[in-house]
């Protein structure tokens, strides 16, 4: 690739790459040549944990001075599901009426590659006073247990600090401009089991049916909000995901039930809180019962101030869009980093994500590098 100004065939090089996670297949390579020729310092570091596979990821850094400012995101993508389904090859990065179509194209690899256009286009006319910064990760699909927190902890290791972040995820629900993510709802999910004893449908009395006892606790559970809201947030939600009892026979009563459920919630609640309250819940109604919660991240918020406040008048001026500050949908490597610094995101348009014909408009791209050059002019500093 000759041109690093050029954010369509940085896009479609990265999608090229078939990164499903936890497979890299060169798409950090992609980066890693374009920010070596950029003259940034490049570290490959592949971590891994027992039961999960090795993940590859980037760490690359422009001067040692300060402000250091980065730019995150990840290389991996979801599988595409049926090719023939698609439009065009999922991974061939066909660019057609000024659309290019593939998996990644807006989550997020069609960012990162604006990243490094805009990167491109700042050095080849500044030096920054402070220094910029690539982390990229190929574990953000996945687990999420050998990518960005990880990083994060070398870094820490190595004395490195940053200052802020941005992130690349596709922020945007419809149109490009529209909305800047400044923190995001926790997510605690739940694995509910009801243990009760086989019988024939005929004779309850010599059963014990765990369904009525189950659907009780969920009634239980959703029964009320758990709050209202809070000024950066909106209100936490418990959604049933499952109810499963795994009985094909309609005159057998089961020996157990089972049900998943989700909770997204705001800054009024920890996951250690929300462990606490489903017990006590639960506990409440007298049955017995086991319940495993896994928490995949706290609620947190970027309040409003300089770097909020940057983003979103260089959005305005670039895009002509107020674009709001938003809390809202699931969770991003976000919440890794907000524990190291600042950190906002904003990136493409996300109707397309982790559907068939993914897809971003030439349009965008050019648009996404501009603000994201204009953000390096305002926050770096050039000489």
């Amino acid at each position: 690739m000759s041109d690093l100004t050029d954010p369509v065939a940085l896009t479609q090089a990265l999608i090229r790459c078939p990164s499903v996670t936890p497979d890299d297949h060169g798409a950090q390579g992609v980066v890693e040549d374009a920010l070596t020729r950029l003259g940034f310092a490049c570290h490959r570091l592949v971590f891994e944990a027992p039961d999960t596979a090795p993940i590859s990821n980037l760490y690359a850094r422009f001067g040692t001075g300060t402000p250091n400012f980065a730019w995150a995101g990840h290389t991996d993508v979801v599988p595409p599901g049926d090719p023939d389904a698609w439009c065009v090859d999922p991974f061939a990065g066909a660019l057609r009426d000024g659309v290019i179509c593939g998996r990644g194209a807006v989550d997020m690899k069609g960012a990162i590659g604006c990243f490094i256009a805009a990167t491109a286009r700042f050095l080849a006319v500044h030096r920054p006073a402070g220094s910029i910064s690539f982390l990229i990760t190929g574990d953000e699909e996945g687990p999420a247990i050998n990518g960005t927190r990880k990083l994060l902890d070398w870094l820490e290791e190595r004395g490195e600090t940053l200052d802020a972040c941005l992130v690349g995820e596709p922020t945007n629900p419809e149109r490009l401009g529209e909305m800047i993510k400044i923190g995001r709802r926790g997510s605690i999910s739940g694995r509910l089991r009801v243990p009760g004893v086989q019988g024939h449908a005929a004779y309850p009395e010599r059963a014990d049916n765990p369904i009525p006892k189950l659907l009780d606790m969920l009634r239980t559970l959703i029964a009320e909000p758990l709050d209202g809201g809070s000024e950066h947030f909106d209100p936490s939600q418990l959604v049933v995901t499952s109810v499963d009892v795994g009985n094909p026979a309609s005159n057998v009563i089961p020996g157990e039930a089972r049900a998943m459920f989700n909770i997204r919630f705001n800054d009024q609640h920890t996951a250690a809180s929300l462990d606490r309250w489903l017990r006590g819940r639960l506990d409440g109604l007298g049955h017995d019962y086991e319940l495993e919660t896994y928490a995949s991240g706290e609620a947190f918020v970027t309040l409003p101030g300089p770097l909020t406040e940057l983003v979103a008048s260089l959005v305005e001026r670039e895009l002509n869009v107020v674009p709001e500050l938003s809390t809202s949908g699931g969770t991003s490597d976000a919440r890794f980093i907000k524990d190291a610094c600042q950190v906002v995101e904003f990136g493409l348009v996300g109707r397309t994500i982790h559907q068939v014909d993914e897809r971003v408009s030439v349009a965008d791209l050019e648009a996404l590098t501009r603000v994201y050059q204009a953000l390096l002019v305002n926050y770096v500093r050039p000489l």
